[in-house]
């Protein structure tokens, strides 16, 4: 009896942690749980599901009643039509319905729509492109806190004065205020003030004071990204987190039409770093769920570190001008400003679309929401951590 007793309270110990450590085969092995056996109210878990269908992003009636807003081919570029430079130069396709995954303990435990269906994922492309960076951190060739043409100089503009001083951890946190033109895009011409002239008029702010959501300075940091891998990122990607976490070959990471640079005599695509103007992620709702998973687990994946806690922690670490951003693309919940339902560690992967990658510490649950109302992203999660409440 003594001896029933301790292997009982070992199951006990050591039951729920090796539940929690599941991660799944390669694609597309996933083991499926029933959600009440997972410790979730099924009744609740299908209204949240049910929420996020019916609040699909929509264009207005005016606008619906002679375009499709899934046709990202004129979807995208009606987005950004006030900009100076907003012709797309990198691939746009047709989207999919409402699509999405829940996992807990990382078990699928629902899904809905066409989760094979391979579609754009806008500035989720941030998140690879931050796994890019953190993968050279960990092999012991990025200084996060180094300034970027220490080691690499892609272009004349990474070193004009304004530029030189500009560190890595600026570039991943949306800080640098990198200023140039990148493949026919200035950086003046993305997400301006009152008019398309307004961060011209206005200059640039001085690196590390000011955090602004930039297009061309994410692919300025994809470009020099490339030259310090001396090879293209989808690649370095492959190698180093898609085939170790068994994603599908479906995915394929874009750039643009012009986006090409010489590294050392070999000529390489440079991937965009979002959907702003074409390109970017494009990819199914598994992949992305195995991109949380391996968020969830904090870089590693079973016996493997694909990323370092210490990297993860850098990511996860509030930025200054900022406190509700990370790294790119990891959105914080700081202070529960994000999603006042969830606790203050919960984060989030974010892309137009909108397309979410949510990630519940508290409740092992990670939520694939694809093609959602971004301003409803808050009341879906409300609903899925009802249902995750005991």
């Amino acid at each position: 009896m003594p001896m029933l007793r301790l292997v009982c309270a070992l199951i006990l110990l050591v039951g729920p942690a090796a539940a929690q450590d599941y991660v799944p085969g390669p694609h597309p092995d996933w083991e499926h749980r029933d959600p009440a056996e997972m410790g979730l109210d099924p009744v609740k878990l299908q209204a949240a599901i049910d929420f996020a269908v019916a609040h699909e992003t929509r264009h207005p009636p005016e606008l619906a009643a002679v375009a499709d807003v899934r046709d990202l081919r004129i979807t995208v570029p009606l987005t950004w039509a006030r900009e100076a430079f907003s012709s797309p130069i990198g691939p746009l396709e047709p989207r999919a319905a409402p699509n999405g995954i829940i996992l807990k303990d990382g078990y699928i435990v629902a899904q809905w729509g066409e989760v094979d269906e391979v579609d754009m994922t806008f500035s989720i492309s941030k998140t690879f492109l931050c796994h890019t960076a953190g993968l050279a951190f960990d092999r012991g060739f990025l200084d996060p806190d180094k300034p970027v043409i220490e080691k690499v100089t892609p272009t004349e503009d990474f070193a004009l004065p304004h530029n030189a001083p500009i560190t890595w951890d600026m570039m991943l946190r949306q800080t640098s205020g990198w200023i140039g033109t990148l493949w026919g895009k200035p950086w003046w011409a993305d997400r301006p003030g009152e008019t398309a002239s307004s961060d011209l008029i206005e200059g640039p702010p001085e690196p590390g004071r000011y955090y602004e959501y930039n297009d061309v300075r994410v692919n300025a940091l994809a470009l020099a990204l490339t030259h310090l891998w001396e090879q293209s990122l989808p690649e370095v990607l492959e190698e180093g987190v898609m085939s170790p976490i068994g994603a599908s070959d479906s995915w394929h990471w874009e750039g643009y039409d012009n986006s090409w640079t010489d590294v050392y005599g070999n000529r390489l695509k440079v991937v965009s770093g979002g959907g702003h103007w074409g390109g970017g992620m494009f990819i199914n709702a598994y992949d992305l769920a195995r991109l949380g998973l391996l968020g969830l687990r904090e870089g590693q994946w079973g016996e493997e570190v694909i990323l370092s806690t210490e990297w993860i922690a850098r990511a996860r670490t509030p930025t200054g001008p900022e406190s509700g951003y990370g790294y790119m693309n990891w959105f914080l919940n700081t202070d529960q400003k994000r999603f006042p339902a969830a606790r203050e560690d919960a984060v989030s992967y974010l892309g137009a679309g909108a397309n979410m990658v949510y990630i519940d510490y508290e409740h092992d649950l990670v939520a694939v929401v694809r093609w959602i109302d971004s301003k409803q992203l808050a009341a879906f999660v409300e609903l899925l951590l009802e249902a995750a409440e005991e």
